[in-house]
């Protein structure tokens, strides 16, 4: 990858709900078979439609971009394939991390779908969550699991600034994320302590598929992980983002943070040692206030101002940022999205003025659907 900025590509989950008053769809099945083309298949780049857990969902899927304008316009491309799709069924495709309203969802009819909610229950059964997984390139197993050691004390600041989950079952959950309290529920996600080695994150691997908890490898719901089908580090800590250029973000820093993490490993430094156990506090912290509260300094372990806690991770990025291109463009980003508010602050701002979660729903569908301008290309983002 020498001379050129890592591949970057970004996987959405949206859920499906009504356009007029915001109830839960179970339409995927549908949607896909309706999609561009009438195929229902993912294509050979990962990049299309695919139906998740629940048949009110949808996951989207870019092509691997270098430029970020480039991931832009392919974020804008999926978002509208999807809801064009989602709308010749009479549905509309809604950025949300949580379904803010009560519901029960209906598994889409797939064998390892049915498999799945058999063995963990209501575990499953209330998974109607939404993220985005960020997949960066990586040379090797050896370069990805050197990148996945040593970016963990990271991932927390990158949970915050995508934070749009703050209603669960029609109440206000007090947190910015409350997607990652309902994910952390599952026996294999969340953080993850240092492999050092391919053969260790291996072996870790197989004890967990041995101990017969897990379907399959694709369970395997770490923050970050190497990815099951593609020479990537797979990013997934993140709700999916209320607006795309979030999302642009969310992905340029990953990006940045992986590039960063191999020149430390080429370079001899150690990764943080910082436990598992800490990193959980870290990720509470950062579902609790998103950029409302203080988070956890990865440096120093202790409180800061959510303003300071995003520099310091521009700044610990920054060399990578700026190889890239990236830098002025996700200063800009940063800026916007600080003065704008999350996902979850606008959610709440609706539903300060209307006292109504379904007002919530369909002015998410909006975004969802609306023509995009951004700061990528010169202009700056409407909202």
């Amino acid at each position: 990858m020498a001379g050129e900025p890592r591949s970057v590509g970004v996987e959405e989950e949206f859920l499906l709900v009504d356009p007029a008053d915001g109830a839960a769809r179970a339409v995927a099945a549908t949607v896909l078979r309706l999609q561009d083309g009438g195929s229902g298949a993912e294509s050979s780049d990962g990049s299309g439609l695919e139906a998740e857990l629940h048949a009110e969902q949808l996951e989207t899927g870019t092509r691997p971009c270098v430029a970020l304008a480039d991931l832009a316009a392919e974020l804008e491309r999926t978002r509208a394939q999807a809801a064009r799709a989602a709308a010749r069924r009479g549905a509309a495709v809604a950025p949300l991390g949580t379904y803010p309203l009560p519901v029960e969802p209906t598994a889409f009819p797939k064998e390892r779908n049915l498999h799945v909610l058999e063995r963990f229950a209501l575990t499953g059964r209330e998974q109607l969550t939404c993220g985005c997984h960020v997949h960066v390139g990586v040379a090797d197993a050896e370069e990805g699991v050197a990148v996945l050691d040593r970016i963990r004390p990271w991932l927390a600041p990158l949970l915050a600034l995508s934070a749009n989950s703050p209603f669960w079952a029609g109440e206000a959950s007090g947190y910015a994320s409350f997607r990652n309290q309902v994910w952390s529920r599952w026996p294999s996600a969340g953080p993850y302590g240092i492999f050092g080695s391919v053969a260790e994150y291996e072996r870790v691997t197989a004890a967990m598929l041995d101990t017969e908890t897990l379907v399959d490898e694709g369970m395997l719901y770490f923050d970050a992980r190497l990815s099951v089908r593609h020479p990537t580090v797979e990013i997934r800590v993140t709700d999916v983002c209320r607006d795309r250029e979030d999302a642009v973000l969310v992905a340029a820093l990953a990006r940045g943070l992986v590039e960063t993490a191999a020149r430390d490993w080429r370079a001899g430094r150690a990764p943080d040692p910082v436990r598992t156990e800490e990193l959980r506090l870290h990720l509470w912290r950062a579902a609790r206030s998103g950029l409302a509260g203080a988070l956890v300094d990865p440096v120093t372990g202790r409180p800061a101002p959510a303003a300071a806690v995003v520099d310091r991770l521009v700044a610990h990025v920054a060399e990578a940022l700026d190889a890239a291109g990236d830098l002025a463009v996700v200063r800009e980003l940063v800026a916007a999205l600080t003065a704008r508010g999350t996902g979850a602050d606008r959610q709440q701002a609706v539903y300060a003025r209307t006292g109504d979660l379904r007002a919530v729903i369909t002015d998410s569908t909006v975004a969802a659907e609306s023509d995009w301008t951004r700061c990528v290309t010169g202009t700056s983002a409407t909202s």
